[in-house]
């Protein structure tokens, strides 16, 4: 790529991918041997040095490497529309990589002989890659002329190609991202140097710009894999409070593979077994943390060689502090009508606590800290280490008990009572406990005269209780609002609503508040609640005032006069027309009127009365009808 001389604003980022993500070439599927070749390009803070000239044909420069030239730096931004980022090494500081603007036109840009290796073995060939254009810089038409690298193999004669292939295609983005790529070969008998040639595809221009970083050489065996008659493929871990154990580790290889066993204490410093060449090997009784890998090699003179043999994960066998037994809560009596509690115990927070039903009981109960069994008795908890079978060396005891409560056949009782009308004794129906009501009484017994919600929770001498509910419905009276006279019939009303019924001698009692036909004087008004509620008594003067009369000498109606007024000690009337004028007066139980007035006859109206009944006065009118 040219140098840029129109202004770029450049935002500087440090969004690096340590992550492999992998090309389309190849890498070893099995076992690694440690890196023969490791090219890093070391690390600085100023640019260089230059490679060798043998490597490579490009022209070296300090910064801002043109088509066909190269610099080896930590700052990958050398020119404004590169990515500004890091080398691919982990744990680098100021890590330098191989940045390659590549030619016009495609060519080799790298070349350099790997010695040291193995013969009759397989290696892996990797390196990291990036496209240094920054498609967010905008300099380059869309994402730019890619990068497309080749890598070849060939053997130290430079005349037999071991290995090769491409990149394909890989086109600038808007982060920095390094891409491994990889190649798997075998040399030969008496081969132990190869050629690595890198060789551009692409043409240069307005991308086709790379950064190169890690490049390594190792050998590669085939997947080994090591289990126990133990735990398969898990690795042992063992508590240390348990005997020495003894297991045989297998390792499954190929047939023509050479194996060498190797052990450790720590994981990092391994020592071969004597005379452990053999798939399967049991070990000695061990009772401290051991490590366990196998080296193995296609010829047996590279066992032990670390650049031409290989070496699987280790399998370990770890012995763990076995953790203290659980701290008991407490053993629990409980009521036997109330909730099971649970049953709980303290412990350090890196265990696992397990329940049992017995001390040498396998079956799980439950875990946690605590468990609620179904039924009274024993039970036995026992911490192991989290995620281990390595458990305490005793389990504790707990013990749930039940305490007999006091018993209700008939929790919930519901009646009626006739408010404010009789009373009701509300009883436990239970002896030899103490009573609370939720009136504050302290008797087995109550008495009531209204209707609610009432409860009496019982407790027994052992501390358990139980409460029993009585719902009772309080049926209110009939509440008098008016009783009066129309005609001869009684006329009752009442303040609130129910079924009432209602009776003038106690005795025969109706749904309907109006009595027809009674004669005058005073009686005595039954009312009460159609459930047999004790009635309420009201006495009333019933006033047989009739409501007209028709003077034509028919005889029928013919007066004015009051027929109950015999049922009274004495009566008196005055009636007067519509403007209050008198027009007759007279003791009530001789009265009578015949509508007239000073000998002439009145005209049809109504007229108004006003009667004094021993001592209460009743004002109305009565119609004149003719």
């Amino acid at each position: 790529m040219a140098r840029i001389t129109k202004r770029v604003l450049i935002v500087l980022c440090c969004i690096i991918s340590f992550d492999a993500v992998y090309g389309q070439l190849g890498f070893c599927e099995g076992d690694l041997g440690d890196p023969i070749f490791t090219e890093d390009f070391g690390t600085g803070t100023t640019n260089g040095p230059p490679l060798d000239p043998s490597v490579t044909t490009y022209t070296y420069v300090d910064s801002g490497p043109e088509d066909g030239f190269y610099t080896i730096s930590s700052q990958l931004q050398q020119l404004g529309a590169f990515h500004s980022g890091l080398d691919n090494t982990p744990g680098d500081v100021n890590g330098r990589a191989f940045i390659v603007n590549a030619s016009f036109t495609a060519d080799q840009f790298y070349n350099r002989t790997i010695e040291g290796l193995c013969e009759n073995t397989s290696y892996e060939f990797s390196a990291f890659l990036q496209n240094l254009y920054d498609i967010d810089s905008g300099v380059c038409d869309n994402t730019g002329i890619p990068v497309n690298v080749r890598f070849q193999i060939w053997d130290s004669t430079d005349t037999i190609l071991l290995a090769s292939g491409d990149t394909g295609d890989i086109d600038g983005t808007s982060t920095p991202i390094w891409t491994q790529y990889g190649l798997v070969f075998e040399t030969g008998a008496g081969q132990t140097e190869v050629i690595l040639k890198m060789i551009n595809n692409g043409n240069g221009g307005c991308g086709n710009d790379l950064a190169i970083d890690d490049i390594v050489f190792r050998a590669c065996g085939d997947i080994t894999t090591i289990s126990s008659d133990v735990s398969g493929e898990d690795d042992i871990i063992v508590c240390n409070n348990q005997t020495a154990l003894n297991t045989t580790l297998t390792v499954s290889v190929a047939s023509n593979i050479f194996i060498q066993w190797q052990e450790s204490t720590d994981g990092e410093n391994w020592n071969n077994i004597p005379g452990a060449t053999s798939v399967t090997y049991v070990t000695p009784g061990i009772s401290t943390s051991t490590f366990y890998r196998v080296n193995t090699a296609t010829d047996t003179d590279n066992l032990g060689n670390v650049f031409c043999s290989f070496f699987s994960n280790s399998y370990s066998i770890e012995f763990i502090e076995g953790p203290d037994a659980p701290v008991s809560d407490g053993d629990i009596m409980s009521c036997d009508n109330e909730s099971v509690p649970a049953l709980t115990v303290m412990s350090s927070p890196d265990v696992e606590i397990r329940w049992y039903a017995s001390e040498s009981s396998t079956e799980v109960l439950a875990t946690g800290s605590s468990y609620t069994p179904e039924e009274a008795g024993t039970f036995y908890a026992q911490s192991f280490v989290t995620g281990t079978d390595c458990g305490s060396t005793s389990r504790t005891p707990i013990t749930l008990s039940f305490l007999e409560a006091p018993f209700f056949t008939n929790p919930l009782e519901t009646l009626e009572i006739c408010n404010g009308q009789e009373m009701k004794t509300l009883s436990a129906g239970i002896s030899n406990v103490q009573y609370a009501w939720s009136t504050g009484e302290i008797t087995s017994s109550i008495q009531i005269e209204i209707g609610g919600v009432y409860t009496v929770t019982v407790t027994n001498d052992v501390g358990c209780s139980a409460t029993k509910t009585f719902q009772v419905e309080g049926l209110a009276p009939p509440v008098i609002s008016n009783i009066f006279s129309e005609g001869e019939s009684i006329i009752i009303e009442t303040e609130n609503e129910g079924n009432f019924e209602y009776s003038l001698d106690g005795i025969f009692y109706r749904s309907t508040p109006v009595f027809r036909n009674v004669p005058g004087g005073l009686k005595v008004i039954f009312a009460r609640n159609d459930t047999g509620c004790p009635p309420i008594l009201t006495e009333f003067y019933h006033f047989n005032i009739p409501t007209f009369f028709t003077p034509n000498n028919d005889g029928i109606n013919d007066f004015f006069r009051l027929p109950d007024a015999s049922f009274f000690s004495s009566s008196f009337i005055r009636v007067f027309d519509r403007f209050g004028k008198l027009l007759i007066s007279g003791n009530g139980a001789s009265f009578q009127w015949n509508g007239v007035y000073n000998g002439e006859e009145l005209p049809p109206d109504d007229y108004w009365y006003e009667i004094t009944i021993e001592d209460r006065i009743v004002i109305g009118h009565i119609s004149l009808l003719r």
